[in-house]
């Protein structure tokens, strides 16, 4: 891509994010595991004329790498004639944070607590202004968070401690401050939304969120969408969130899928023959959740 095509798709990931705060809906962004994950996430934005975000965190940037996400991601584009943007979800350091700005990743979240849980304000604080700083390169847009919150995008079988959780909620002053602090344009709210898969559903504090939506003007963004009931999704978008992160029911219908097709199937070895009914329940989770959050029929080319 050249320097003015990653810019103009900037500008359209920048007028999405407006778009969705004044109609009120969200955009879901989606972790991909390989490939199948990407197909599953890019038919179903098709399917539903949905724009999606699709994103990698530290572990999937070294699986699948940074230049080929980018190709397969414009590729599925060009063919299917879907709104497709690209994330860099959670990334601990500030130089792969600049691979992806230079690679042209139309969003960028910058999470120095993701490696360090105990970094101080000022690291988190100097590395976020690094980044906000590199990206008017492309216009990419950053989003980061003052400190870390809890839970992993994985399936957890302990119940949440919402008194412990509570520590680590954002607050409207602290947002207001962050926000001020490094120029970022999506604030990453912590209300409840834990990272990952919980045997209960998850309450998020949406009083809360209101009074951070009041106190600060960007974009914001809710991690932990896994888990969390549809009302939320729904009020969420209401309130004024612009993105919702889902990774761990992605996951878990690609494994239990997987697992059961494998039974079945005791004599089958070639692995593209085994992966369609894992792509599709995949796809439909994805579909689900962007009938959750809004966003069917919001695709603009």
């Amino acid at each position: 891509m050249t320097i003015q095509e990653i810019r103009e798709r900037t500008n359209q990931a920048r007028e999405l994010m407006q778009r969705a705060r004044t109609e009120q809906f969200a955009v879901g962004a989606f972790n991909v595991d390989d490939q199948q994950t990407l197909r599953a996430i890019a038919t179903a934005a098709k399917n539903l004329n949905s724009p999606v975000l699709v994103e990698l965190t530290h572990d999937e940037v070294q699986a699948i790498g940074i230049k080929n996400m980018r190709d397969m991601v414009n590729n599925y584009r060009a063919e299917l004639g879907i709104e497709i943007y690209l994330n860099l979800d959670h990334s601990p350091t500030v130089e792969t944070c600049r691979r992806a700005i230079d690679a042209g990743f139309e969003f960028i979240h910058i999470d120095i607590s993701q490696a360090d849980h105990d970094a101080s304000d000022e690291t988190i604080i100097a590395a976020t202004r690094e980044v906000v700083e590199y990206a008017r390169t492309t216009g990419a847009i950053v989003e980061s968070e003052p400190h870390y919150f809890g839970g992993s995008s994985n399936l957890h079988s302990e119940e949440i401690d919402y008194e412990e959780i509570k520590k680590t909620f954002s607050t409207p002053e602290g947002a207001a401050r962050f926000v001020a602090d490094t120029g970022i344009e999506t604030f990453a709210a912590a209300v409840g939304n834990l990272h990952g898969k919980y045997p209960v559903p998850k309450i998020l504090d949406l009083e809360l969120l209101r009074q951070i939506r009041q106190a600060i003007d960007c974009n914001i963004s809710l991690h932990g969408g896994s888990g969390t009931p549809r009302e939320y999704f729904e009020q969420a978008a209401r309130i004024g969130v612009s993105k919702i992160n889902i990774n761990s029911d992605l996951r878990f219908a690609y494994r239990t899928t997987l697992e059961k097709v494998l039974r079945e199937n005791p004599g089958q070895y070639a692995v593209v023959k085994l992966m369609g009914a894992v792509r599709d329940a995949v796809q439909t989770v994805v579909e689900e959740k962007i009938s959750a959050l809004g966003s069917a029929g919001k695709a603009m080319l």
